[in-house]
C-alpha cells in the first residue's frame, strides 16, 4: 500500500474534485479492463454476463442495450459483444432472450476473481465508512449537476 503525504484539511478541501474523481476512474476502470482483457473480455462483455447470470432468459438484446448503454464510454457495438459471447458458447439466445451457459458462468467467475483483486487493491487502507461517505458525496454531486445520483437498480 502506497504511503500518502498528509496535508491540512483546508488544502484537501480546495482540491478539484473533477481531477481526483477522473484520475480514480481512469485507474480503477483501467485496472478492471486490464484484468478482463486476460479473459478476452471488455467491460460490456462483463456487464452482459452479469445481467444474463442475474436474470436467466430475462434479457433481450434491445433491453440489454437500453440498460447498459448509459455506462458505455467506448462506443460499443453491443450486438458484436452479444454475438461474440454466443460464438464462444458462453451465452445462448433462445426466443430472443439470453441465458448463460456453463462455460459462460465459468468465464464469468474467472473474470469476477480477477476483478475482485482490483477491488481489494482499490480498498486497501480505506475505512469502509469513509468509502460510503465518498460514494454518497459523489452521488450528491452527480445529482446536483442534473445526473441520476441513485444506485443502479
Amino acid at each position: 500500500m502506497a504511503t500518502l503525504k498528509e496535508y491540512p484539511h483546508e488544502v484537501i478541501a480546495a482540491q478539484p474534485i473533477g481531477a481526483w474523481s477522473g484520475e480514480a476512474y481512469r485507474r480503477v476502470v483501467g485496472g478492471l479492463r486490464e484484468q478482463l482483457a486476460v479473459e478476452g473480455l471488455t467491460q460490456p462483455h462483463w456487464w452482459t454476463l452479469n445481467h444474463a447470470a442475474g436474470r436467466p432468459g430475462g434479457w433481450t438484446r434491445a433491453a440489454l442495450v437500453e440498460r447498459l448503454a448509459r455506462y458505455d464510454d467506448q462506443d460499443t457495438d453491443f450486438d458484436a459483444v452479444f454475438d461474440d459471447l454466443v460464438a464462444r458458447g458462453w451465452l445462448v439466445e433462445d426466443a430472443g432472450a439470453f441465458t448463460l451457459t456453463e462455460e459462460g458462468e465459468a468465464g464469468r467467475r474467472r473474470a469476477r476473481e480477477r476483478n475482485l483483486r482490483i477491488h481489494e487493491r482499490t480498498h486497501e487502507g480505506v475505512d469502509p465508512q469513509d468509502f460510503v461517505t465518498t460514494v454518497n458525496v459523489l452521488r450528491r454531486m452527480v445529482a446536483n449537476l442534473g445526473g441520476d445520483g441513485n444506485l443502479p437498480g
